[in-house]
This record gives structure tokens, sequence and C-alpha cells, in this order.
């Protein structure tokens, strides 16, 4: 059985699809709760049509990862976001999950450290304090 956050129960029970910030917000909690580790957050507002938001999280083994994209994915579901199909979920090194305004990557560290995507975006990457702002 999946346990839900606070955050994603009020969501849930107003049955209205989030905007993108309450969208964030309730995945980054999803995200700290399960124990994903190295968590950011990409500012992309105003900066990219990809999105409103980047995050960018580990897991400590590719069975984590999948299990992380797995709750993410019911997540979506249940604040009413459907279509959506996490790509690379079949071996875990490296799941992308596009919620719409929100883009979601999954890594084993070891993948992380290799694509290093932090690099290309470093101008972007919002504090934590901004991120709480959100």
């Amino acid at each position: 059985m999946i346990e839900t956050s606070n955050t994603t129960k009020e969501i849930t029970q107003t049955k209205e699809v989030p905007n993108s910030e309450k969208l964030l917000s309730i995945i980054l909690s999803l995200l700290e709760d399960r124990k994903a580790v190295d968590i950011r957050t990409i500012n992309l507002k105003d900066k990219s049509t990809i999105g409103d938001f980047m995050v960018l999280a580990s897991g400590h083994s590719s069975r984590q990862v999948i299990t992380l994209s797995n709750y993410v994915m019911r997540t979506l579901k249940n604040v009413g976001i459907s279509g959506t199909k996490p790509e690379g979920a079949k071996n875990g090194d490296w799941i992308l999950i596009d919620a719409g305004d929100i883009i979601l990557h999954l890594f084993r560290p070891e993948v992380r450290e290799f694509y290093n995507l932090e690099k290309m975006w470093e101008g972007y990457i919002a504090s934590p304090d901004e991120v709480e702002k959100l």
C-alpha cells in the first residue's frame, strides 16, 4: 500500500490538477519522504519552453530509482495528471518523467555523475530557500 503525504491527500480531495508550483511541492515532498538523495530543483520559468521546473534526484540503487518512479507516477495519477509514461524504467539507471510543467530525472548516483546535467543547467539551480518560496 502506498502512503501519501498530507499535501498529496489535500490535492487529491479537491480533484483539481495542481499548478506547477503546487505540483513541484508535491513531487519534492514525495521524494524526500521516500529517501531520494541530492534533490535539486532547476527553475526554468521564463528561461525555457520545455517546462517550468526540472527536478533531479538520485536513489541508492536501481531498485530504489524504479520504486521512486512508481510512487511519482501513482501520485501524478492521483492528482489528475494522466497519460504520463516514464522513460528508462526498465533498467532503473536514469528515469525521465515528463509531468507537463515539471520534468523529473531520477538517477543512480554513478549515472547522474556521468551525465552531469547540473553542469548544463548550473546557472538555474534553485537554492533550498528559493524552492521554499515557490
